[in-house]
């Protein structure tokens, strides 16, 4: 890991205990959006609506580290009522968007970490050659090195 890597995770302790669960309830999530856009609410199914996503934060909790969690409930507040139509509409999107982008930050993550990999190993590499001895390619073939033996 970079050192500024390593220093972000340091500052942030962002991490996310159960990735599957948070997976399952980003797509419930979305598809009750889309739902919710499609289909007139009357007063006991946005009733229901409001349940479901009350239960949806509090199961994203326990799958977010404590940073996450503080991050999450500055973006999303609880009804205090029935929500209206409009309401259940943005707390919905507003929840997908929030999950869209955690996902996204994991990916990057995942995508540096990997990129960081590579470079060490091409390092590694690169140090344990001695001199005069040519470089494998990228599919390990020696096929240009000068003199070599069956």
């Amino acid at each position: 890991m970079s050192k500024e890597a390593e220093t972000l995770a340091h500052d942030r302790d962002e991490h996310i205990e159960h990735p599957a669960k948070l997976l399952r309830i980003t797509q419930m999530v979305r598809a009750l959006l889309d739902e919710v856009r499609q289909t007139p609410l009357d007063e006991s199914a946005r009733k229901r609506m409001r349940d479901i996503y009350e239960n949806s934060l509090k199961q994203l909790k326990d799958a977010l580290s404590e940073d996450l969690q503080r991050e999450l409930e500055l973006f999303v507040v609880p009804f205090d009522r029935n929500p209206s139509e409009s309401e259940i509409r943005v707390a919905q999107a507003q929840l997908v968007g929030w999950l869209e982008g955690l996902l996204h930050g994991i990916q990057a993550a995942l995508w540096a970490q990997h990129v960081e990999a590579q470079a060490q190993l091409q390092e590694m590499r690169r140090r344990s050659l001695p001199d005069g001895r040519p470089e494998l390619s990228q599919d390990g073939d020696r096929s240009s090195a000068v003199g070599q033996y069956l």
